[in-house]
């Protein structure tokens, strides 16, 4: 099969590579779409993990082959790739942090090599604990490969929104008008919140505004401030999400979020920045800092019907689709967007 393979940075090869031996209670999935995600593009752009390997998490695809011991799958199903499983009985699983179980972290879907995910190439391993975890999901018929690729994403900002405590009615900033961005501005919208998008492209101020922001507003505006007092009655927002690895957009956040309110870190800043925080803002206005990484198996029925049920419109937000010959191309783009770049699609 070919793939995408990982040398280090600079070095993305598209290559054939053995397919994956399945094992008695391991799936083999044939990808038929994968979301090319932010993560993915800091592990192909910087050192942070030993080389070889295949990327690739926000898969969708169809079972080409199933294990002995396998009994609830066979092939030809539909389904969505769940990369990552926890394992539901140490400390963190019992306090519901699953994204931060050992498990969750080492184990993971592969096409070859250090096992990273997989999706970017033409087919991919589901191992045991996965299968048997609930790591699998059906797509129904008449929802298409590429939207089912969302329902990934589309947990994560869920379990962002869940943390983050968002409430109808409420008024929520979302720094940043990328895919991640406005899917929460979509989400947000859906249980009855009132989304305020920032950004500094034209074109996303734009689409944002199309997908429903009750208001989408430049993040460079000198008067950003009046403009977010006015839509909130002098208060400021409920909730700050950030979405973008800014340290401007923090400081916007802490200043025109409300007193009481709350303000998530969701995009992952670069490994030298440091933030200076004066600790009596926190104590005398009574916010509340916290983070939101990854996942979490709570929500992913959830995230699921979102998707399939298109309670939300991820179809909305695809600009690109590109082969896995091209993907290094389709990470320049991301890197490089054209004014109409939001998510890109590869697809083997």
């Amino acid at each position: 099969m070919h793939a995408a393979v990982f040398y280090g940075v600079g070095d993305l090869r598209y290559e054939q590579v053995p397919v994956p031996a399945v094992e008695a209670e391991e799936v083999l999935v044939q990808v038929r779409a994968c979301g090319l995600c932010q993560s993915d593009i800091k592990k192909l752009r910087y050192p942070l993990l030993d080389p070889p390997r295949i990327f690739g998490h926000e898969t969708s695809g169809t079972i080409v082959r199933v294990g002995a011991a396998v009994t609830d799958w066979q092939p030809g199903d539909r389904v969505v790739v769940m990369h990552h499983i926890p394992c539901f009985h140490c400390p963190y699983c019992l306090n519901e942090n699953y994204s931060m179980c050992r498990v969750y972290k080492e184990v993971t879907t592969t096409a070859g090599f250090i096992p990273s995910g997989g999706g970017f190439a033409e087919y991919v391993k589901v191992p045991g604990h996965i299968v048997r975890s609930g790591g699998l999901i059906a797509i129904p018929e008449g929802v298409s490969f590429e939207e089912a690729s969302f329902v990934e994403p589309t947990n994560c900002c869920l379990k962002a929104i869940k943390k983050a405590q968002v409430q109808p009615g409420q008024t929520i900033l979302i720094t940043g008008a990328g895919p991640i961005g406005l899917m929460f501005a979509m989400l947000c919208r859906h249980f009855g919140a009132r989304p305020i998008v920032t950004d500094l492209l034209p074109s996303r101020i734009e689409r944002a505004k199309n997908l429903g922001a009750a208001a989408a507003l430049d993040a460079a505006a000198a008067d950003l401030a009046q403009q977010v007092r006015a839509l909130t009655g002098g208060l400021g927002v409920d909730t700050a999400l950030l979405a973008v690895p800014s340290t401007r957009a923090f400081d916007q956040a802490l200043a025109l979020t409300r007193k009481g309110g709350r303000i998530l870190f969701f995009a992952e800043f670069p490994e030298a920045v440091q933030i200076p925080l004066d600790p009596n803002v926190l104590y005398r206005q009574e916010i509340d800092l916290m983070g939101s990484y990854s996942s979490s198996y709570k929500v992913q029925s959830l995230a699921a019907q979102i998707v399939f049920e298109r309670l939300i419109d991820v179809s909305a937000l695809i600009s690109d689709f590109y082969p896995l010959a091209e993907l290094a191309a389709a990470v320049e783009q991301a890197l490089h967007p054209a004014p109409e770049t939001c998510k890109i699609l590869i697809r083997p």
